[in-house]
């Protein structure tokens, strides 16, 4: 799906780990046609050629990846609109700010994947025995528990909040649908009236 304007856009799929974003990032990708960069394929295999990687080299190579996202996007035809799967939150907001200023991107949409800290533990304790090695273990929980107590949207642009529990894939699919359509442009007919276009 893309726009035919030379402005660039891309859709933050963002929160906090096991909330859920890579699996609506995945059924939107699909529904909509569009291309998708996630923060974990682009730094797993440094952390498989790494190994055995501790959580200050998983960090290291998570801002890394983050880089090459902005710098992936930046080379995509203007038009295209990236799905990116991440949690934004692990750097400042102006970590995010400066990345999308260097991708040259004019909008950027958030789907912001809410859950609670009791979801979000039992989530990531359940997936511990199919992460990846390097990836924080048992030992983050608590951590992560505090991260879901506090953490919030980036904000940097319009946004739509997404009960991590219950996601409503097609609301996200319409809200996205509407928030990509090219604008409508008023335009001078013939006889001087006006009308529509797009």
């Amino acid at each position: 799906m893309t726009r035919a304007t030379h402005s660039r856009q891309v859709v933050l799929v963002n929160g906090i780990p096991a909330s859920g974003k890579s699996s609506l990032t995945r059924t939107l990708a699909a529904r909509l046609a569009l291309p998708v960069l996630t923060l974990d394929s682009i730094k797993e295999p440094f952390m498989a050629s790494f190994a055995p990687v501790d959580r200050q080299r998983n960090r290291q190579l998570g801002c890394a990846a983050y880089q090459a996202i902005w710098q992936i996007v930046a080379q995509a035809p203007a038009g295209c609109v990236y799905l990116i799967d991440a949690w934004f939150g692990f750097q400042p907001k102006s970590a995010l700010e400066q990345g999308l200023a260097s991708a040259g991107v004019s909008r950027a949409l958030e789907l912001w994947m809410a859950i609670s800290p009791d979801e979000a533990v039992a989530r990531y304790q359940a997936r511990l025995s199919s992460r990846m090695p390097g990836h924080p273990g048992a030992e983050y929980l608590p951590e992560l528990r505090r991260l879901a107590e506090q953490a919030q949207p980036m904000g940097a642009g319009p946004l739509l909040r997404v009960d991590a529990c219950q996601p409503d894939t097609e609301g996200a699919e319409r809200w996205l649908r509407q928030q990509l359509l090219p604008p409508r442009t008023t335009l001078f007919a013939p006889d001087n009236s006006l009308y529509q276009q797009g």
